[in-house]
């Protein structure tokens, strides 16, 4: 019986060992930054410009937009995930822009120029996925006068380990002119990306 005991609290306490074990690995996401009613406002602007792009062109995914605001410390979460028949944002994660435009905060510099460096405000088509430098990579497609140049001047959506998760009160590292995410925020984008039927746009703006 003493034998059966032990033996029953033995597989509990192991058990109860993995579920803590389990939790630790597993990354949550980042606490969602409240949004400024400037900075809400101006993504709510670019949503609704978008959302008249995707409503006469049936291309375009109509339910998933990604939007990255370059007017926020690059510290912040600034690469949003918006839902756009539900109207909110749904997730939420850092973004580096090019070295080209800079290191100041809230005074950063665009090109659509090649080795400018820079990242180019505009809309994006996010294209198909390739396995480069950085691993699984999507391609960036120039919808506008400002961006038309992502594909000659490899601009592409990427992960870098150098990324950090969680939000820092400094700027973080830059990118050639790629927007560049951390790889835990990288795998909730690329599990949206490839489920997609269609090509999501994401708009990048300041």
């Amino acid at each position: 019986m003493k034998k059966n005991i032990f033996v029953a609290l033995s597989i509990g306490l192991f058990l109860f060992s993995l579920k803590i074990s389990s939790k630790s690995i597993k990354k949550e996401p980042s606490a969602f930054t409240v949004l400024t009613d400037s900075i809400e406002q101006k993504l709510l602007n670019r949503v609704s410009i978008i959302k008249q792009l995707v409503s006469t062109n049936s291309k375009y995914n109509k339910e998933i937009v990604f939007l990255i605001d370059m007017k926020i410390m690059s510290g912040k979460n600034r690469f949003f995930v918006y839902d756009l028949k539900n109207n909110k944002v749904i997730d939420q994660g850092l973004v580096a822009h090019g070295v080209g435009s800079g290191m100041s905060i809230g005074n950063l510099k665009f090109s659509n120029l090649p080795n400018s460096y820079c990242t180019s405000l505009g809309k994006y088509s996010i294209g198909s996925s390739y396995n480069g430098q950085y691993g699984k990579s999507y391609k960036l497609f120039g919808l506008d006068k400002t961006n038309n140049n992502a594909i000659s001047r490899n601009i592409v959506l990427h992960k870098y380990d150098k990324i950090p998760y969680d939000e820092q009160n400094i700027p973080i590292c830059n990118s050639l002119g790629c927007p560049m995410i951390n790889e835990t925020y990288y795998k909730r984008i690329e599990k949206i990306i490839d489920s997609s039927k269609s090509p999501i746009i994401l708009g990048i703006y300041y």
